[in-house]
């Protein structure tokens, strides 16, 4: 994905301000360089949120219509690295609301009809962390197959233990392998519990 740095003066908190932000002040309060990765559940947050608009009518099905193909369009360019995150927008709720405000035009602002950048926040992350804690479990399970794989291919090799730094009785190589398999199995268990505490819907 890519990032610029080009400066602008428009801010959502510069009301105030007549002057440029300084580039140092950008660089410091961005945020686009690292939470880009929330792109993806950021869309499908903000579609799910346009559909609920329309459902209770404070969006009417062109307006909904055309926020959500607005959205896909942009998750398209995100997804072929053609989309570019502009670290004067601070974020990556503000690169996306700003191009989908680009590309439509007013129905774009009508999106924050009861929600707030908070609970886009919470929603992206929780919905960012189910996917990667079941990708880290994956990983993890085929660290176990990869170890276990390794202990049956050396069941008979000898190794000195160590205890305190210092030489112990000798181990088999397998048996000392096959503990960090169970050790790996209860990092799988925390994993699995933190992903049932992120599977909760926070809006």
């Amino acid at each position: 994905m890519k990032t610029s740095t080009k400066q602008s003066a428009k801010k959502l908190w510069g009301g105030r301000f007549s002057q440029q932000t300084s580039s140092l002040v950008e660089q410091f309060t961005q945020s686009v360089s690292f939470d880009q990765r929330l792109a993806r559940y950021d869309i499908t947050g903000s579609i799910a949120h346009a559909e609920m608009l329309r459902k209770i009518g404070l969006l009417s099905k062109a307006e909904a219509a055309k926020i959500i193909a607005g959205l896909k369009a942009i998750g398209r360019d995100i997804a072929s690295g053609t989309f570019v995150f502009r670290e004067e927008l601070e974020d990556v709720h503000m690169n996306i609301e700003a191009e989908l405000t680009r590309q439509i035009g007013p129905a774009a602002q009508k999106l924050h009809t009861g929600r707030s950048r908070n609970d886009q926040v919470a929603l992206d992350e929780r919905l960012y962390l189910r996917d990667i804690l079941a990708q880290v479990g994956t990983e993890v399970a085929a660290v176990q197959k990869a170890l276990v794989a390794l202990a049956t291919r050396n069941k008979a090799l000898i190794m000195p233990g160590f205890t305190h730094l210092q030489h112990a009785m000798p181990v088999l190589v397998a048996h000392h392998l096959l503990a960090y398999v169970e050790m790996s199995e209860r990092d799988k268990s925390r994993l699995a519990d933190a992903a049932k505490r992120a599977n909760v819907m926070p809006l």
